[in-house]
């Protein structure tokens, strides 16, 4: 089967290596699909430092299944379209104990710290597997992962019927972010960024205001959206100190701040403005089984991903496509790679 395998950073090896059946409690995987997402560019870059090299990477796709092993009582079909849950948890750590393994103490990320699908044939627990509706596209199965991430956001957040919502950061994340809250029943939501291009295409997805922040203040543009209404839940997906800090401002009292993004240094924040208005500070972290099927039921009636896929490259030219996206930055979003047939 064919295999990439980054060997250090901004180095890809292509291998045609010996396929192996999947182990006792497996299911064999025949890879379809893999997304490029924010954290494998870090990768890439030999900035993510949590990832040891070398790695297989891959964590966002679309497969069928392959081949099933010994001891799996309720596999899907051979055939079935699936995708899977990352994360390789021990189970036993507080957070685990307390059913929270988005946070285990011990986790491990197919794709970083484990290997991950990069590969025609991909084993894993059944356990970790989710089945996709017969007729999903490749480019749907692939999304499940990053919808995941919103919807878990969504929820640590609560109810959103009728409130006003604010995401910074309009990339993937801060896309699906804003597109989820909608179907939640947010009253308003407002997208900013730097990048007109992520911001036609929030507007292409639905999200009600796409503000360039570069040429209007986030006060000014909450005025504008939600008049005397204001906001009181803010989504920070842009990982960057200035959006946090604006965001802490221009929240109103007691409101939520739920940081999604992720920094390359640690963010300085305005504590006393924090604490005198009682704002909350929260964190989400990945996501569970459940977010995962509810991102399953939302990419098949509600979610739109279309004006989201930017380009898609063969497996052989991986490295092409991290280069395409060096080279074009914020004037692209989502990059998928299609693999052998």
């Amino acid at each position: 089967m064919k295999q990439a395998t980054m060997e250090k950073p901004g180095s890809i090896r292509f291998d045609d290596v010996a396929a192996t059946p999947p182990g006792a409690g497996e299911v064999g995987i025949h890879v379809q699909q893999i997304g490029i997402c924010g954290s494998d560019i870090h990768v890439w870059h030999g900035s993510h430092p949590f990832t040891p090299y070398p790695v297989i990477q891959g964590h966002e796709f679309m497969g069928v299944v392959e081949a099933v092993g010994s001891g799996v009582d309720s596999a899907p079909p051979i055939g079935s379209k699936v995708t899977a849950l990352p994360q390789i948890v021990c189970g036993h750590c507080n957070p685990c104990k307390k059913g929270r393994f988005n946070i285990c103490e011990n986790l491990k990320v197919r794709g970083f710290q484990a290997d991950g699908c990069g590969r025609e044939y991909y084993n894993i627990p059944a356990e970790r597997l989710v089945r996709l509706p017969d007729d999903f596209s490749a480019d749907q199965g692939a999304f499940v992962e990053p919808v995941s991430v919103a919807v878990h956001s969504c929820n640590r957040a609560g109810d959103l019927t009728g409130r006003n919502v604010v995401v910074l950061g309009a990339g993937t994340i801060g896309n699906l972010i804003a597109q989820v809250a909608k179907v939640r029943g947010a009253a308003k939501v407002l997208i900013t960024d730097i990048a007109d291009h992520r911001l036609e295409v929030a507007k292409q997805c639905g999200v009600d205001f796409a503000i360039n922040t570069a040429q209007q203040s986030l006060k000014e543009a909450t005025t504008a959206a939600f008049g005397d209404g204001g906001f009181d839940l803010a989504f920070e997906a842009a990982g960057v100190e200035a959006s946090l800090d604006s965001a802490v401002k221009s929240i109103e009292k007691g409101g939520m701040v739920l940081i999604v993004g992720v920094y390359g240094k640690p963010p300085v924040v305005d504590m006393g403005v924090v604490g005198e208005h009682e704002i909350v500070l929260a964190g989400s972290m990945m996501y569970w089984r459940d977010d995962w099927e509810e991102a399953v039921r939302l990419l098949a009636s509600s979610i739109k991903i279309a004006p989201l896929v930017s380009r898609h490259f063969s497996f052989a030219e991986w490295t092409d496509a991290y280069h395409y996206i060096d080279t074009n930055g914020a004037s692209i979003m989502k990059v998928m790679v299609d693999m052998p047939a």
